[in-house]
């Protein structure tokens, strides 16, 4: 009978997410608007660098610095960034322009599209208690939906999870 239950039960799959730049917000709501969209009961925990992703106003930038595998479709092929170049004022701002410009022309979802996405699939959102502690927001700078939760309710979501992500 147990087994039965356990078979009917939806498959669950927990995410981490830790980061908060332009490009590594993207995996975490792909992978979870997706795992939802396939049945999977989803849970994502934003902590760190990660919990400005639920913030109403996203400014989401891009860093190349420390990142050689970011090379850009240019005339026909594919330019990498040195990092010396990254010292020069204002090239995150035009490397994330950039990002967002190739995005749209692409059709990629914008981050907004898949957080709205997400909620819309009952995706649970748990923002960490601490980390909203240690940088000083409230939920009032968050968007609707998000619950407050610490290591303790992660670590009783990660339990029950068949797929655990770290992002």
């Amino acid at each position: 009978m147990a087994e039965a239950d356990s078979e009917r039960r939806a498959k669950r799959m927990s995410i981490i997410v830790t980061k908060g730049t332009l490009d590594w917000a993207y995996p975490p709501f792909i992978l979870a608007t997706t795992a939802a969209a396939m049945g999977l009961d989803v849970t994502m925990f934003f902590t760190f660098y990660g919990l400005p992703l639920l913030l109403k106003e996203l400014d989401l930038q891009l860093s190349p610095l420390g990142n050689p595998a970011m090379k850009m479709p240019m005339a026909g092929g594919h330019m990498a960034m040195p990092n010396i170049a990254c010292m020069v004022p204002g090239l995150d701002a035009a490397a994330s322009r950039m990002m967002k410009n190739l995005m749209k022309k692409k059709g990629v979802a914008s981050i907004q599209d898949l957080r709205a996405l997400a909620i819309e699939s009952d995706v649970r959102m748990i923002a960490c208690q601490m980390t909203m502690d240690l940088f000083e927001y409230s939920l009032d700078d968050m968007i609707a939906g998000p619950e407050l939760g610490g290591a303790a309710t992660y670590i009783e979501v990660a339990t029950q999870a068949e797929i655990n992500l770290f992002i």
